[in-house]
């Protein structure tokens, strides 16, 4: 991986892993009130779960890869 691309999937990691920092404390506040909305909350947990798949394979191409 080049060095520029290296430093752009870093930076694109920093801005998933935040996003996904946001949504977990949004789906922690809501899920403390029953009133709300139960179909919202089944989508910022989809996301979530989205958000680190993404993250996940894009710290995976970070790593080099090894002769067996």
């Amino acid at each position: 991986m080049k060095s520029e691309d290296t430093s752009e999937t870093r930076q694109l990691l920093l801005e998933l892993r935040e996003e996904h920092r946001d949504l977990d404390l949004a789906i922690n506040r809501m899920a403390l009130d029953p009133r709300q909305d139960q179909l919202h909350l089944r989508r910022l947990k989809k996301r979530k779960l989205k958000l680190k798949d993404w993250i996940t394979r894009l710290e995976s191409k970070l790593i080099p890869d090894m002769d067996a």
